[in-house]
């Protein structure tokens, strides 16, 4: 189970057939959006307004976390508009040519969602700026001294940009969006609500003690709680009845090395060998990796996110440092010497000293 691509908890859509199923457990309305109570509002006062003046929306900027419900918001800001929804990404759109050629099919009103924005190449980039703002893009024929720049006109379009990284989106694209909302994650009440839901298009028996233990280990994410239920219907319908019930869930998870925390084999291991092999810490990133058989970067970028923002590890100049959070977590008895037995400590953004 070791690597980010396997882990049952990533949030990321892995393959084909779950963005199949994922695409079917989508809603396909504002009113049936589950969660983001203040976006979804702000939404759809700017949606509304729009079609009663009856022009095209302001753009939309939507950041958060993988699985959140960006890509899902776009289709429904489509639906809510009726209008047709053209779909790319940030890495598919290599040079300003290929933007000019699916700018340049765009009809009037068309919503057009751009997936991890802040990967746009730089040529792109700029040449989307002047489309956002007037309508228009400049496509150069030619080149060296020969080379003219003919203006041409685009029908006026929504662009719903999606992005994982907000810090990494320049200033002047950000600026132009007229509309711009943080997904935060979901509270296990909320997903509570999307995994009965989510059974019942699946038409899986799920009691609701059983639908709060999947959405209890579900790390916030719906993405991460559809693929779970998916996994426990598997097992109930092979091991039993086909109902899920909490004790059914939990030895599912249990089996699939999900605890009641959200935490899998890798985050496991990273909390294990910090309090075991290193006391607690601090620790560099590196050593803590090698002791885990990971890279730095994925010990780094995979675990220790929701580790973090568990409270069971903290980043501090000098490395890596359990919490008395990560000590109760495994059972294991806090040292008096821990670094953070009843000290304060200085957290920073991940900078240490090297090993």
């Amino acid at each position: 189970m070791s690597g980010e691509g396997e882990r049952l908890v990533s949030a990321d859509a892995e393959g084909a057939e779950e963005q199949v199923i994922e695409a079917a457990l989508r809603p396909k309305r504002l009113d049936d959006f589950v969660g983001q109570e203040r976006v979804r509002e702000q939404l759809s006062l700017v949606l509304r307004g729009a079609l009663r003046r009856g022009r095209t929306p302001d753009h939309v900027l939507l950041s958060g976390g993988p699985g959140l419900g960006k890509t899902t918001l776009a289709m429904i800001i489509a639906a809510e508009l009726g209008q047709p929804l053209r779909i790319s990404s940030g890495p598919a759109i290599e040079r300003a040519g290929d933007l000019a050629a699916v700018l340049s099919t765009l009809a009037e009103g068309e919503v057009l969602f751009l997936d991890e924005i802040h990967r746009l190449a730089r040529p792109a980039e700029e040449m989307l700026y002047m489309a956002m703002e007037d309508f228009r893009v400049d496509v150069v024929v030619g080149k060296g001294p020969g080379a003219t720049a003919i203006p041409l006109d685009i029908a006026p379009f929504t662009l719903v940009g999606a992005t994982t990284r907000a810090g990494m989106l320049p200033g002047p694209l950000r600026d132009r969006f007229g509309f711009v909302a943080h997904m935060d994650f979901y509270e296990p009440a909320e997903l509570e609500v999307i995994v009965r839901r989510s059974a019942r298009l699946l038409d899986v028996e799920i009691t609701d003690d059983g639908a709060a233990e999947v959405a209890g280990r579900s790390r916030g994410t719906p993405r991460i709680a559809n693929r779970l239920l998916r996994r426990v219907r598997d097992y109930a319908e092979v091991r039993a009845d086909g109902v899920i019930t909490r004790d059914l869930a939990r030895a599912a998870l249990k089996l699939y090395e999900v605890d009641e925390r959200g935490l899998d084999r890798l985050d496991r291991a990273v909390l294990a060998s910090l309090l075991r092999k290193f006391g607690g810490g601090p620790v560099g990133l590196s050593t803590l990796a090698v002791s885990v058989g990971e890279e730095p970067e994925t010990v780094e970028v995979v675990a220790e996110p929701f580790l973090v923002r568990q409270g069971l590890l903290a980043r501090t100049p000098r490395g890596r440092i359990a919490t008395p959070a990560a000590w109760a977590h495994l059972g294991l008895a806090q040292p008096a010497a821990s670094p953070m037995a009843g000290t304060l400590f200085e957290v920073d953004d991940g900078a240490e000293r090297p090993d």
